[in-house]
């Protein structure tokens, strides 16, 4: 199983050790054609209008779609949750347009009001540490989309389909269950395609 990172801007280096230490090979993405060599996506948090420049500068954004289309999973942390919206308040446009969620950037505050609590996610038995780092959250999600966690009333964890987003950033703490969800979420697609 081979897992990548959309290696443009942000937390690349981070999520590839903590994808590692959990027993997946993963590849960092330079370039369209390689993600033709992976099961899954994660699409790391940075600054979502960088790297939605980044994505047009290398030809990367129908690329991304058609991955999308093929049913592959793809995480979106912070950033990456942005870029996977289908829309973002007080905007006239989206980046990739995928996942049926209106999200607000930075809407917990800019760098300096950054802060880690803990917080709880459906199906995990204990909270988890969640770090937020001028974090967007999710405004409105369809009926489509399932509510994985809440922070002060606002949602900041969701999944769709093969479509999964956090508003805070998994890769920064030593609690790798987040990250290990989609893992699971790729596993189970290659059970899928290996069956079909």
């Amino acid at each position: 199983m081979r897992i990548g990172v959309l290696a443009l801007q942000g937390a690349v280096e981070e999520h590839i050790e903590q994808i590692e230490s959990l027993g997946a090979k993963a590849v960092p993405i330079k370039k369209p054609d390689e993600l033709n060599s992976i099961d899954g996506l994660i699409l790391p948090g940075g600054e979502s209008t960088t790297m939605r420049r980044l994505i047009d500068r290398y030809h990367f954004l129908i690329p991304l779609q058609e991955f999308a289309a093929m049913q592959k999973p793809i995480f979106g942390t912070c950033a990456g949750m942005v870029l996977l919206a289908k829309e973002i308040a007080d905007t006239e446009s989206s980046h990739l347009g995928l996942m049926d969620i209106v999200v607000k950037r930075n809407a917990f505050g800019r760098q300096r009001e950054s802060f880690e609590v803990q917080i709880e996610v459906a199906g995990f038995e204990e909270r988890i540490p969640a770090v937020f780092i001028r974090a967007p959250y999710i405004d409105k999600a369809s009926e489509k989309v399932e509510v994985l966690a809440q922070y002060e009333g606002h949602i900041v964890a969701a999944r769709q389909g093969n479509l999964l987003v956090s508003s805070f950033h998994p890769e920064l703490t030593s609690d790798t269950r987040f990250l290990q969800l989609f893992i699971d979420m790729v596993s189970q697609c290659n059970v899928v395609e290996t069956v079909s």
